[in-house]
C-alpha cells in the first residue's frame, strides 16, 4: 500500500551571495555592481523600456559552493565534465552532528546508515555563525576515516554546513583528497539542514557548467514531500 502523499516542499540550503561578504578567510569578497545601469540603458531602447546588466567579480569559493575533482587534481573532472547524475535529484540523507562537543566527525557517525548512491549531508549547525568571526575558527570537520568510509560505501555526494569539510589546520586536506579522487563532489557552507528530514528527500546542487573550473557557487536545495523514498 502506498504511503499517503504529503505536501511537496522546496527547501533552500544556500547562503545568499552579497557584495562585500567574506566566505573564506583570506579570499576576497565579491564585488557586485552595474555593467549597464537602468538609467544608462534608456539610450538604447524605446521610451519606457529599460534593462539592467549586472557585473560580479568573485573567486570561485564564494557562498555555498561545490568542489569538483579538478579542484584538487589537475587530471580530475572539472565542473563542465560532471554528470548531472552526481548533482541533481539525488536521494538525500542527513547525518546529525549538531549536538556534539567534538569538532572531529569520524566514521562511527555514518556506519548506522546506508549511504550508497546518496547525497550525504552533515548537519553540524555551524551555519548559525555565518558572517561572524566565530565562523572561521574551530569549525567541525570530517576525519580521514570518515572520508574513507564514505568512499568505500559508495556515497554519491557529500555536503556539510561548516566552514570546511577538512580541518583547515591540516594542510594535507585529506577529506578533499579521498572524496575528490573517488569522483565524489563536495558541497561546503550549506545552511538550513535542520529544516530537512533525516531521509526521504531529493537533493540538488548544480553549479554553472564551466570548463577549467573546479569550484563554483550554486543554489543547493531539497525537494521534500510526496512519496519520496
Amino acid at each position: 500500500m502506498n504511503a499517503t502523499a504529503l505536501p511537496s516542499t522546496l527547501i533552500d540550503l544556500s547562503h545568499k551571495v552579497e557584495h562585500g561578504m567574506i566566505t573564506y578567510k583570506g579570499l576576497p569578497a565579491p564585488i557586485i555592481c552595474d555593467f549597464l545601469s537602468r538609467e544608462q540603458s534608456r539610450q538604447f531602447y524605446s521610451e519606457g523600456t529599460e534593462f539592467h546588466i549586472g557585473r560580479i567579480d568573485m573567486v570561485a569559493n564564494t557562498g555555498t559552493y561545490l568542489d569538483s575533482p579538478f579542484h584538487r587534481y589537475a587530471d580530475g573532472k572539472d565542473l563542465a565534465e560532471l554528470d548531472l547524475t552526481v548533482l541533481a535529484d539525488l536521494a538525500g540523507l542527513v547525518i546529525r552532528a549538531a549536538d556534539r562537543t567534538e569538532r572531529a566527525i569520524d566514521h562511527t557517525l555514518f556506519t548506522p546508515f546506508d549511504v550508497r548512491d546518496k547525497a550525504v549531508l552533515v548537519h553540524t549547525g555551524w551555519d548559525r555563525h555565518w558572517q561572524t568571526d566565530r565562523y572561521f575558527e574551530g569549525h567541525p570537520f570530517l576525519t580521514v576515516d570518515a572520508a574513507q568510509y564514505l568512499v568505500d560505501s559508495g556515497a554519491r555526494l557529500v555536503g556539510i554546513d561548516s566552514y570546511n569539510i577538512d580541518d583547515t589546520a591540516d594542510g594535507r586536506r585529506p577529506v578533499h583528497t579521498f572524496l575528490l579522487r573517488a569522483d565524489i563532489p563536495i558541497v561546503e557552507q550549506l545552511r538550513g539542514l535542520q529544516s530537512l528530514p533525516d531521509s526521504g528527500f531529493r537533493f540538488f546542487a548544480v553549479p554553472v557548467k564551466i570548463k577549467g573550473f573546479g569550484t563554483f557557487p550554486l543554489r543547493a536545495f531539497a525537494f521534500c514531500g510526496g512519496n519520496q523514498q
